[in-house]
C-alpha cells in the first residue's frame, strides 16, 4: 500500500470511526449512569425517613399548640 493509501486510510479513520467510536462510549457512560448508586439510595431512603420523623413532630407541635393556644395559626 502506498503512502498516499494509508494517509487516505488515516483520514476515514480520524473523521468516520473515531466520532463515532466517541459517540457511542459517552452514549453507553450515559445508559451506565442512568441509575442510582447504591449510596446514593441510602442517602434517599435516609432522608425519606428524616422527613417523616419530622413531619410527625410538626403534627404533635400543632396538636399541642391547638390545645394550649386555639387561635395561633390566626397569628401567623
Amino acid at each position: 500500500m502506498s503512502g498516499f493509501g494509508v494517509f487516505v486510510l488515516g483520514v476515514l479513520f480520524v473523521v468516520v470511526v473515531m466520532p463515532l467510536w466517541i459517540i457511542f462510549h459517552y452514549i453507553t457512560r450515559w445508559r451506565s449512569a442512568r441509575g442510582l448508586s447504591a449510596q446514593d439510595e441510602r442517602l434517599l431512603a435516609e432522608l425519606w425517613e428524616t422527613a417523616n420523623r419530622m413531619e410527625g413532630r410538626i403534627h404533635a407541635l400543632e396538636r399541642v399548640l391547638d390545645a394550649e393556644a386555639p387561635n395561633w395559626r390566626s397569628k401567623v
